[in-house]
């Protein structure tokens, strides 16, 4: 990833996830509040194919999935929801191009990765893609083409852009720890060999040559070192989630020069704590593991903590903006 080390994010940007379903309004407050790291928002509150997994799946290619009663199954042909789907991410790419023209900089866009995928998507017989080694290939292959000719169609929608590809991995501990539950509910599915998943996501991010790719996960126990060394230029992360067991591995990234995205903001409605506040746990990480101050802005890109489907448009709104605000704070460097 050395290309991607001189790589300029931007101070704060948004997860993916926004409430409503105005893909236009979506797109000019996301581009309003962000001007100098927007991102494609995504608007579940739609519906099926709306939703992150379905979304994704509108992307793959020679595979489909169909809505069912327990969720997303791969079917042999394209039907009513991945139509849906794909309307939809249309919709939301030309809202996007409309107030995004002229912008120079990073751009961000989201796809579920690659075992999130796996653990959400079920076969014919009821079981997650996860439980078939074969199915799990095919389903990455299929991934990693489909998110091809999306980045293809982001750069010519959006030419000037720099674009961050961000992969959602929410499953991805439970994938390696054999958490993932079976259709029964009664069993989980056995871990997943962390020498496989570290090769099938090193696959996947190597679609984006071009630029750097994220991984994300608001889930604990987030694997820094196994995404570092599957290519991952920037981790994003639920920061009231981490411990002090984290500690090596985030200091390991720093130095290494990982992209830090801090989720340092509620994703559900709240009181907000002041700008400088918001940040107080990430400057007193940084003392705790001997990091220059300095070193805050050019390493960590503020977030809200996760997605903000499930917060108020007001509250999101306030959220969004008060990314912005919390990272000028953490730039003034004087404590």
């Amino acid at each position: 990833m050395s290309e991607n080390s001189q790589f300029r994010f931007g101070a704060a940007t948004g997860v993916g996830s926004l409430p409503g379903g105005d893909a236009r309004e979506a797109a000019k407050t996301v581009t309003g509040t962000f001007e100098d790291f927007p991102f494609l928002p995504e608007l579940p509150g739609r519906g099926p194919g709306a939703d992150m997994v379905g979304r994704t799946a509108g992307m793959l290619v020679e595979l489909y999935a169909r809505v069912e009663p327990s969720g997303w199954r791969i079917g042999d042909r394209p039907g009513r929801d991945t139509q849906r789907a794909r309307s939809w991410l249309r919709e939301d790419l030309d809202a996007l191009e409309e107030f995004t023209q002229g912008h120079e900089g990073p751009l961000k866009v989201q796809a579920v990765g690659p075992w999130t995928l796996a653990a959400a998507l079920e076969l014919r017989n009821g079981e997650a893609a996860l439980s078939d080694p074969g199915a799990c290939r095919d389903l990455a292959a299929s991934l990693a083409e489909g998110l091809r000719l999306h980045l293809a169609d982001v750069r010519r929608r959006v030419p000037g852009a720099e674009i961050v590809l961000q992969l959602d991995e929410p499953s991805l501990t439970a994938v390696l720890r054999g958490r993932v539950r079976t259709a029964s509910g009664y069993r989980t599915h056995r871990a997943v060999d962390r020498q496989v998943v570290e090769a099938t996501l090193r696959d996947v991010l190597g679609v984006h040559p071009q630029g750097p790719v994220v991984v994300h996960s608001c889930a604990p126990d987030v694997p820094f070192a196994l995404l570092r060394r599957a290519g991952a230029a920037g981790i994003s992360f639920d920061f009231s989630l981490l411990t002090e067991r984290d500690d090596e591995a985030v200091g390991e990234a720093v130095e290494g020069g990982t992209r830090l995205l801090a989720g340092v903001v509620p994703g559900t409605d709240g009181p907000l704590s002041d700008p400088a506040g918001s940040v107080m746990g990430v400057r007193t990480l940084w003392r705790r593991l001997g990091l220059r101050p300095g070193l805050l802005p050019e390493t960590v890109t503020v977030t809200p903590a996760c997605g903000l489907a499930g917060a108020s448009p007001a509250y999101a709104r306030r959220a969004l903006a008060h990314c912005v605000r919390a990272a000028r704070s953490l730039a003034d460097i004087p404590e």
